[in-house]
């Protein structure tokens, strides 16, 4: 009896199966043009960001391009052991985070303030107009962006200095002092990102259902409670995934900006993982050494976001997965 039941258990599941596996074709073929859409951005994921994972296995080899991936000797933690014990990675360590807590505190916050704000505008035209002329910024290179500032800061002949100068005031060396460099550097980000940042934060806004308005203002609330009581905790889960996204890219604050800004007078706080990464890269030709400090910088985001996100659950939120 015993044996006739278990082989009658697979012979009632495989019609299950089948009938689950005819219903997803079902769905795939009635949704065809959708994943035909998706194609082209899941083989960009597969080409560019997968694929290319397989050559971390240079990071535990001392890679010769010559010799290639498989005849390249092997020497396991080797470059891990230089990265953490030379005086460099401190130094990179130090600016990397301070950038990026820059970043979170005076960036962060100032496009779900935009949105809000933008939200209570009852003039259309002009909302129109403000939010058009906050986004052209983010679709100008960072080349451009750093050229502008150039203009403007540049000690032979800027306009900020040439200001300083017709007033009696000292010239500045703002491209090129280590002080000037953190600051310089968060402004250029929220001139060009802040009105794109807030495209995701205003949608979020526009699907808040409106009776929560109008019971609120039934109960005597003005728009800044209307925004505290209603506005904020709606669009809350928006803001707590982005936030986790962010933490995420705590090492990753991006090379073409800040090589730009980067130069012999404040490498000491301008040099990041991003710009060593080239530098030891392709500049001295240290393959490996350089697939060791990305492999680090992804391996740290992707602990960030497992913790950043098993935080959030914990605290009764949806997080990103």
């Amino acid at each position: 009896m015993k044996e006739s039941t278990a082989a009658a258990v697979p012979l009632s599941i495989a019609p299950v199966r089948k009938k689950r596996a005819a219903y997803h074709w079902k769905g795939i073929r009635r949704n065809k043009l959708l994943y035909l859409m998706i194609l082209p951005g899941f083989l960009y994921f597969i080409a560019f960001k997968y694929l290319p994972m397989g050559g971390l296995v240079i990071a535990f080899q001392d890679y010769q391009p010559y010799l290639g991936v498989a005849d390249s000797p092997w020497v396991g933690f080797k470059h891990f052991i230089r990265l953490f014990t030379e005086p460099t990675f401190m130094m990179l360590l130090r600016n990397t985070l301070v950038l990026f807590a820059m970043n979170i505190i005076f960036f962060f916050p100032l496009p779900i303030i935009l949105a809000l704000m933008l939200n209570e505008v009852r003039h259309r035209f002009f909302k129109s107009a403000v939010q058009t002329i906050i986004y052209i910024p983010h679709f100008l290179s960072w080349v451009i962006i750093v050229s502008i500032c150039y203009v403007f800061l540049t000690v032979d002949g800027g306009v900020l200095n040439e200001l300083l100068a017709s007033v009696g005031l000292p010239k500045v060396s703002f491209l090129t002092s280590p002080e000037w460099l953190r600051a310089m550097y968060i402004g250029q980000i929220i001139w060009k990102e802040l009105g794109w940042s807030t495209i995701i934060f205003i949608s979020a806004i526009t699907v808040v259902d409106t009776q929560l308005y109008e019971a609120a203002e039934m109960d005597g609330a003005g728009r800044l409670r209307k925004m505290w009581h209603v506005t904020l905790p709606a669009i809350r889960p928006v803001i707590i995934t982005l936030l986790i996204l962010k933490i995420g890219s705590t090492l990753d604050l991006g090379f073409e900006h800040m090589y730009l800004l980067l130069n012999s007078l404040n490498r000491e706080v301008a040099e990041i993982f991003d710009t060593y990464i080239y530098t030891a890269g392709l500049k001295n030709g240290q393959l490996s050494y350089s697939t060791t400090v990305g492999l680090f910088k992804g391996l740290v985001g992707l602990i960030l976001v497992v913790a950043a996100n098993k935080l959030a659950r914990k605290m009764g939120e949806d997080g990103v997965y």
